[in-house]
């Protein structure tokens, strides 16, 4: 699936594939698509989880097939509609459909952030709504529904544990993070690793403000050692911030790690581009705290 905004660099903008279930209306970051095709029968699973249709192989690849409206407890699917097939997070998944009806292009700064009524920290699995003409479009989240479904595809934070005793350092870093429950979960196990000194953003102007604030009070080096980004957030997109970041004379040194589900071939050509000094998938969490010390060590010589 071919997608112009791939080409382009710190635009703050997505392109959002609005798909139907039922009368609903739901989106997906055209990023995370890798092709569209019609329903296909699918191999059972035996003691699969109750959302896991089946399996398929439509070409060279196994891909697991989820009945998105069994997820969201919107009823039963039918055996027909569309398959997005979908690349995060290092997995091919199927999403079963009723509908595609269009891609919107959107900045971040449209996407509504769900509150409290619409999302909890445990159950939500909205990362944003966006508004087209006389209809609200749920964007979901598709790495907390896959978590939820098969939990060992979700952050690997057994793997801190493997990196054995660890001294402790204050090297200050700056993480922009809109999940609640990753953001947690990835302060935590650098916590763990020795990383005290973090200062945590829901998003990356918020980032880009404080770090803004830094080099007009001369602060930059004391608060700003390193930024950790993820690439979808609302408002500002980790791309944008890198290529803030990356642009400006007084802030180009400071390594930023794009720490993403969307590292794929395509985003990580684009963040090489925008400079970012390292990306990782988000289940590496083992991985991003050795870049992270690569990183300091070189910064410190």
């Amino acid at each position: 699936m071919e997608t112009k905004i791939l080409l382009e660099n710190g635009t703050n903008e997505l392109e959002i594939l609005e798909f139907k279930l039922g009368q609903d209306s739901y989106g997906i970051n055209v990023a995370k698509i890798t092709e569209i095709i019609p329903y296909q029968a699918v191999t059972p699973v035996p003691n699969a989880h109750p959302s896991i249709e089946g399996i398929f192989m439509p070409r060279d690849k196994m891909i697991t097939a989820i009945n998105l409206k069994n997820c969201l407890q919107r009823g039963d699917q039918e055996d027909k509609g569309l398959f997005i097939i979908t690349n995060f997070n290092k997995l091919d998944i199927a999403f079963h459909v009723d509908s595609v009806v269009g891609i919107h292009r959107v900045s971040w700064t449209a996407i509504i952030k769900p509150d409290a009524t619409v999302n909890t920290v445990e159950a939500g699995v909205s990362t944003g709504i966006v508004k087209f003409d006389d209809r609200l479009v749920i964007i979901l989240d598709f790495e907390k529904i896959v978590t939820d479904i098969s939990p060992e595809t979700g952050l690997r934070v057994t793997e801190i544990d493997e990196l054995g005793e660890r001294n402790r350092s204050e090297v200050p870093i700056v993480m922009a993070e809109d999940s609640v429950l990753l953001h947690k979960l990835i302060s935590d196990s650098l916590k763990k690793a020795g990383y005290n000194n973090l200062t945590d953003f829901e998003n990356g102007q918020e980032a880009w403000d404080y770090i803004s604030r830094c080099v007009a009070e001369g602060t930059l080096a004391q608060k700003v050692g390193l930024v950790i980004t993820d690439i979808e957030m609302p408002i500002m997109d980790g791309h944008r911030l890198t290529k803030l970041i990356k642009t400006e004379d007084k802030t180009r040194k400071i390594p930023v790690v794009i720490f993403s589900s969307l590292v794929n071939d395509e985003m990580r050509k684009k963040g090489e581009q925008l400079g970012a000094d390292a990306q990782l998938s988000k289940p590496e969490i083992g991985n991003l705290v050795r870049e992270i010390d690569r990183l300091v060590n070189i910064s410190a010589e």
